[in-house]
């Protein structure tokens, strides 16, 4: 660039905000989402108020619920008794075999010592013969051994004779033989010789009676043993022999033969359940009661069974401590006249008296009191929405009432029914 010269610099035009000011076209609300938002919201309100512990939820369909109410407290039990026979004999076989031959019906009336049936044991009547060889055998090896006792009394009877006559021989020999030596007639020697003789005579005599003794004791214990070993054959062999009686079975008592079923030909076994024989006229109750009222019934204790719209005085005669399926059994008797018609199994509604009736706070007996023990319920609030877990105590029961000594008032509303479905939760909310 020459000297004395000048540059001539542009300057940049100025930007302004002039050129973007221009009116935009307005924009119309979008419904939808705003819609969509809302929506969004309100499930988030129901979420968060979901979280807010209000308690278990339950449908009132699915539960009972019962009023407290100030009434009379009935101190008695109700269950359900059955009729069953005062006596009962059990029929079971004794041996086993093939039904021959049926003479009686079930539920017929039989007197004692009738034929019931009769059956057939090849088995029985070939040990009747076995037992019987057996007998005889040893009725004859007896027979053989008192035989040979007395064989034997009779030899050592002869040979005492003959040791008695020579020893008398000897005797007056020797006798004379001592006036002989006093005489000098006979040497000594000839005495001494004389005295050695009737010394071995005697020797003799008493050899023969110890070993008689001896063999006559032998033979005497082989002849007891004998006569035991047959009366033990006559006993097996009795037995045997009744058995075989015993095939046909008879009546041991009068009654009505029940729970007889036996046909030609069946095969009954030893110790087998044929029926039994009731006792038509008499009859007892049997009963099954809850566990709890185990201390409190007793034996004589008062009650009443309903048959024909009629109460029947009844009195507790028996109780099974045994406790089954949380329950126990007692048997009671009519303490009069039992009802007409009786028939065993017959079922009846029974109620047993346990002492006297009072007035107090009453609740229903229900699956409730089985869950906790009556010591807490849930108690619902006055609009029916909630219930709220609360501590009870409660006193005696029967078989449909619960008296409440303390923890609730008249008129309050309990949950009555069973309370496992709600595990340890304080608060139930209700739904419709």
């Amino acid at each position: 660039m020459p000297r004395g010269a000048f540059k001539v610099i542009e300057t940049p035009a100025r930007v302004t905000g002039a050129e973007m000011d221009r009116p935009l076209a307005k924009r119309r609300p979008n419904y939808v989402l705003i819609a969509v938002g809302v929506v969004a919201l309100l499930i988030a309100i129901a979420a968060i108020v979901q979280l807010i512990p209000h308690g278990l939820r339950v449908s009132k369909a699915d539960i009972r619920i019962a009023t407290v109410e100030t009434g009379v407290f009935r101190n008695d039990v109700v269950v359900r008794a059955t009729v069953n026979p005062l006596h009962t004999t059990i029929l079971d076989a004794l041996d086993s075999g093939r039904v021959e031959e049926v003479l009686a019906i079930d539920g017929a009336r039989v007197e004692k010592g009738e034929l019931l049936y009769r059956l057939s044991n090849p088995t029985l009547g070939l040990d009747l013969v076995a037992r019987q060889a057996d007998r005889a055998q040893q009725i004859s090896n007896l027979s053989n051994l008192r035989v040979s006792l007395e064989a034997s009394q009779t030899e050592h009877q002869r040979r005492m004779l003959d040791l008695s006559f020579a020893l008398a021989q000897i005797q007056r020999q020797n006798t004379r033989f001592v006036s002989l030596a006093q005489s000098g007639v006979i040497p000594v020697s000839t005495l001494e010789d004389s005295n050695d003789k009737l010394t071995q005579q005697r020797q003799a005599i008493e050899a023969e009676l110890s070993r008689t003794r001896i063999e006559m004791n032998i033979k005497r214990d082989g002849i007891q043993k004998m006569e035991q070993a047959v009366r033990q054959l006559d006993a097996g062999l009795q037995v045997v022999t009744e058995s075989i009686a015993a095939l046909a079975v008879r009546a041991p008592v009068a009654g009505r033969l029940t729970d007889f079923h036996l046909q030609v030909g069946e095969i009954v076994k030893s110790e087998q359940h044929i029926g039994r024989i009731d006792d038509p006229g008499r009859f007892k109750l049997v009963a099954q009661i809850d566990e709890y009222f185990l201390t409190r019934v007793a034996v004589a204790q008062q009650g009443a069974a309903i048959f024909n719209n009629r109460d029947w005085s009844v009195q507790v005669s028996q109780i099974f401590p045994q406790i089954e399926d949380g329950r126990f059994s007692i048997e009671l008797l009519f303490a009069a006249a039992a009802p007409p018609g009786l028939s065993p199994g017959q079922s009846a509604q029974m109620r047993i008296t346990l002492g006297g009736t009072s007035r107090g706070l009453i609740l229903p007996d229900d699956a409730y009191l089985n869950d906790t023990g009556g010591s807490w319920v849930f108690v619902l609030s006055p609009d029916g929405t909630t219930a709220r877990r609360r501590a009870i105590h409660v006193g005696r029961r029967n078989s449909s009432q619960v008296e409440v000594a303390s923890g609730l008032q008249s008129g309050e509303r309990v949950i009555v029914s069973a309370y496992a479905p709600f595990g340890n939760t304080q608060r139930l909310q209700l739904t419709n």
